[in-house]
């Protein structure tokens, strides 16, 4: 059967294949405004599949119109087997990269269930390395399922795993527990664990995971605050000030930095917008002020 469009009914629509995928809120929110004010732009893919059709890929648009109680959806048909469909799953959000490491550790793992299939042989079905597919399944492997929740949830991402993936899967939980409670981002979360890791004993452990704050913002790179005998009472007092607020503001510029940045929504922006005002116009004032230092700049 030749592959076709096809007007399908949105109830006759099997979705099993999206407990593979990770339903981003923030994304479907941003589909789902879309498909209010213009409809379904783009068909899904599905094939036939036990008397109905199974979706292979539009998972988000599928359970929007199910919300809009959009009652049909433009298909595009295709006759595959379950394995094909799966490697279609990979191919289709191969080239915008919008599948998630973990997401294709899920399809890859659902692959080798079973046992027909070997991993080199898997490698070759999705066109992939060896190497590629086992990094992948290693993270799945690797991880406390608690940690794969969170990671289905939208609440991390594949990246925070990869970081979580060096802590024994017992101690992983807790960790996770921090990461999504303070919104930390990956670069955060690999201080996080570093901090952990490096803790003396258990007690220093459980320490970090209470007060989190201060290990994030410990930098080991940044000068000793200690007396400086080389300056005056007022200078080390400015000295003192400029060096504590130092990783705090490398810490606003991380966040800041954040992928999720823009994904605050209206009401976010307008509470927090404020605040960020007042930074920026007191970094303002600290350029103009600095400015005034006469230093010659060494030739």
């Amino acid at each position: 059967m030749l592959p076709r469009i096809e007007v399908i009914p949105t109830l006759a629509l099997d979705l099993s294949l999206s407990d593979l995928r990770i339903m981003n809120v923030t994304r479907i929110e941003q589909i789902k405004q879309s498909m209010r004010h213009q409809g379904q732009l783009q068909p899904i893919i599905v094939r036939v599949y036990e008397g109905g059709y199974q979706v292979i890929d539009g998972f988000k648009r599928v359970y929007i119109a199910m919300d809009l109680m959009i009652v049909d959806m433009e298909c595009y048909l295709v006759d595959v087997d379950e394995q094909a469909a799966k490697v279609l799953l990979l191919s289709y959000n191969r080239t915008n990269q919008s599948m998630e490491t973990w997401e294709e550790a899920m399809v890859l793992k659902s692959m080798l269930e079973g046992g027909a299939l070997e991993q080199r042989h898997l490698a070759r079905l999705v066109d992939r390395s060896p190497s590629w597919v086992s990094r992948r399944l290693s993270l799945i492997g690797r991880l406390d399922e608690a940690v794969a929740t969170e990671i289905r949830m939208g609440t991390i991402t594949s990246s925070h795993a990869r970081a979580l993936m060096r802590l024994p899967r017992g101690n992983q939980a807790e960790l996770v527990g921090v990461i999504s409670h303070f919104h930390l981002s990956t670069r955060l979360s690999e201080r996080l664990v570093d901090a952990w890791l490096e803790a003396e004993d258990e007690d220093e452990q459980r320490v970090i995971l209470s007060h989190p704050e201060h290990f994030l913002w410990n930098q080991p790179d940044l000068p000793d605050q200690s007396y400086d005998d080389r300056l005056s009472a007022y200078g080390n007092e400015l000295m003192q000030y400029v060096m504590n607020i130092w990783p705090r503001l490398d810490l606003v510029r991380m966040t800041l930095e954040d992928r999720r940045f823009g994904d605050l929504d209206h009401r976010e922006q307008e509470i927090i917008y404020p605040f960020l005002t007042e930074l920026n116009g007191l970094s303002e004032k600290i350029i103009c002020l600095t400015s005034e230092l006469e230093i010659e700049k060494p030739q």
